[in-house]
């Protein structure tokens, strides 16, 4: 049995907003390289669980206990917060700003 990675996805760059950031995700980890298909060229797994197989949970407790019920070998990895920069329009019109505002 291959190990499981627990943690929190982080937003993709096609949006804006936390959306499907807030859940903890138990992944799989690949347990052999993928192989290139001889005749299509696509990349491929026999092991599908990697990759396939994302299970979500509401907390860490929750993903930390499914996997000790069903005796996964997993690892967590933390949490790390993006700052946030308080931010505003009329900042950009501001004459404490380094570069001169362009279109």
């Amino acid at each position: 049995m291959s190990t499981a990675r627990i943690y929190k996805p982080a937003k993709t760059a096609m949006q804006s907003g936390r959306a499907n950031t807030k859940e903890w995700r138990l992944e799989f980890e690949a347990a052999a390289a993928r192989r290139i298909d001889p005749l299509m060229g696509w990349t491929g797994a026999a092991d599908t669980e990697a990759g396939q197989v994302q299970l979500d949970f509401e907390t860490l407790d929750a993903a930390i206990a499914y996997a000790e019920r069903h005796k996964i070998p997993h690892q967590v990895v933390e949490v790390r917060e993006a700052r946030k920069v308080a931010k505003a329009y009329s900042d950009n019109f501001a004459f404490r700003r380094r570069k001169p505002w362009t279109h």
